[in-house]
């Protein structure tokens, strides 16, 4: 039988002791307010970029390969479980636009719903490229587990609006076959 209370309790009770102190609190709690203030700065930010710059996929945002128009994410990701209970803030903004209410399916509006995700997904990597500032004032452990926050917030925000994405390109006819069509 193994006792409860023993050298390794101990040496548990210590660790945890150690890392909960009042400074690592305080700390905690300012990570907390820069994610937060850091995470609207980077929504408004990419809410105020005209609609024209996010029209086209750049380097950034152009579905690759390994993607193979959203498959990827249904296979290995079973995004289709899981992406609707993320929360969507698109109209959180004055004049911004939810992307759960972009409706239609005539070419403007998929137009605009992959422009939506364009602005979305520039959010998130800007979010998530804090992600090494937070080294600055933490300790080694403590920015290694913001890191991981940053990680575990933001890349399954990325991946959703690269999948709709990807799905939406596919559906939106090109000119060409559009007046061939």
């Amino acid at each position: 039988m193994e006792v409860p209370f023993g050298p390794s309790a101990a040496a548990e009770s210590t660790v945890v002791s150690s890392l909960a102190t009042r400074r690592n609190l305080v700390l905690v709690l300012i990570d907390a307010g820069v994610w937060a203030t850091w995470s609207a700065v980077c929504g408004y930010i990419a809410h105020r970029i005209p609609a024209f710059r996010l029209a086209r996929d750049g380097r950034l945002f152009r579905i690759r390969g390994f993607e193979a128009c959203g498959r990827f994410y249904e296979r290995w990701l079973r995004i289709k479980r899981w992406k609707d209970r993320l929360p969507e803030a698109g109209a959180l903004f004055r004049g911004g636009v939810s992307k759960r209410g972009v409706g239609g399916a005539d070419r403007a509006s998929l137009q605009c719903f992959a422009t939506e995700t364009r602005r979305a997904e520039l959010t998130h990597w800007l979010i998530l490229a804090a992600s090494p500032w937070f080294f600055l004032w933490n300790p080694w452990w403590l920015g290694l587990a913001m890191l991981g926050y940053g990680i575990v917030a933001n890349v399954p925000c990325l991946a959703i609006q690269r999948y709709n994405r990807a799905r939406l390109l596919r559906m939106i006819p090109r000119p060409s076959q559009a007046r061939t069509g």
